[in-house]
């Protein structure tokens, strides 16, 4: 069936492993910037399908980290059934489990296809189920030298709603990393749906009361995520970023959660991780945000990967042609 956004909040709320992007916040954000959210529930299984239209009065949908639940027969049939309504040219479906903990098996079997994911493949979990003292022991020295340092500095960390400063902080990372920055909008946008449902702080780090760098963490059922950071060129050599994650650790373990997810690192074999970084010239991207999550400790994981289920053959021959050109044109 096609839940509401409250039939599907109820639901979730029995999976406390639902991640961050098959929320129905998260729907309602996405909602706001040109996609349509479907939520389904069919027995033990729910999606939360998200909807882009393209030219020709067609769509793509997107499965972002789900099922939540299991992926049934069902349920795919459902999912069939909206995706016909939607005229979708075919559905990408990013499953959240790990290499070596599949449940969605069996979906070749059932049409499905391996695709590229969108989401980063590779990231890194910091379990929180330890003291503290026992995390920071598990941190490279280096790290851990740099949070105390930031201390000494004068660095302190305090939790903000000043979305404005926030992505001027963003524009100005973007810039340096190489990586791509949304609108101030759609950073409002996220911190007015989680934080109102205490599932979101903005945090900053200040040297003499000026905020100096900035993250924006989000937490669901048993996990927080660092999903956006941000910091200027002021005052660097004061470590302030090492000590606002830290803070972020402590705000995620404070609220009795298990896991904090760093998001987000190069999708390069675990014993090849280190020597390629440590060889890498250019450390943009997402090779330069792996310079600083791999001293928080912490464990590697990937993602199983990306599924698509195929509507219109020719056309996703041709949307495939484009995408893969537009990849080479970011490249």
């Amino acid at each position: 069936m096609i839940a509401s956004l409250d039939q599907w909040n109820d639901y979730i709320q029995s999976h406390p492993d639902t991640h961050l992007l098959q929320t129905g916040s998260w729907g309602e954000l996405k909602s706001s910037f040109g996609w349509k959210p479907v939520r389904l529930i069919s027995g033990d299984g729910g999606v939360q399908i998200l909807f882009k239209s393209i030219p020709g009065g067609f769509s793509v949908g997107y499965i972002p980290k789900g099922p939540v639940g299991k992926i049934n027969d069902d349920l795919i049939r459902e999912i069939d059934r909206v995706c016909r309504e939607n005229r979708a040219i075919f559905i990408k479906m990013e499953p959240y489990e790990w290499e070596g903990r599949e449940q969605t098996k069996g979906l070749k079997e059932k049409g499905w296809q391996p695709s590229k994911t969108i989401q980063p493949r590779r990231t890194i979990l910091l379990s929180l189920e330890k003291s503290e003292e026992e995390i920071l022991a598990g941190m490279k020295q280096k790290t851990r030298y740099n949070i105390r340092l930031a201390e000494k500095k004068g660095i302190t960390v305090k939790s903000s709603n000043d979305i404005d400063t926030f992505h001027k902080m963003m524009i100005i990372t973007g810039q340096r990393d190489g990586i791509g920055a949304h609108a101030q909008s759609y950073f409002q946008r996220a911190y007015d749906l989680f934080h109102a449902n205490g599932q979101c702080d903005l945090l900053f780090a200040c040297y003499e009361a000026n905020p100096i760098a900035a993250i924006m963490v989000f937490s669901v059922g048993k996990t927080a995520w660092y999903m956006y950071g941000a910091s200027t060129e002021i005052e660097r050599n004061r470590m302030p970023t090492y000590l606002l994650q830290w803070e972020a650790i402590r705000w995620a373990k404070q609220r009795g959660l298990e896991t904090y997810d760093l998001w987000g690192i190069p999708d390069v074999d675990e014993d090849q991780l280190e020597e390629a970084f440590i060889q890498k010239k250019s450390h943009t991207g997402l090779w330069g945000v792996y310079r600083f999550k791999r001293g928080f400790g912490g464990k590697v994981v990937r993602s199983t990967g990306a599924w698509d289920r195929v509507y219109f053959p020719a056309l996703y021959s041709v949307y495939s042609q484009i995408m893969r050109l537009r990849r080479r044109q970011e490249d």
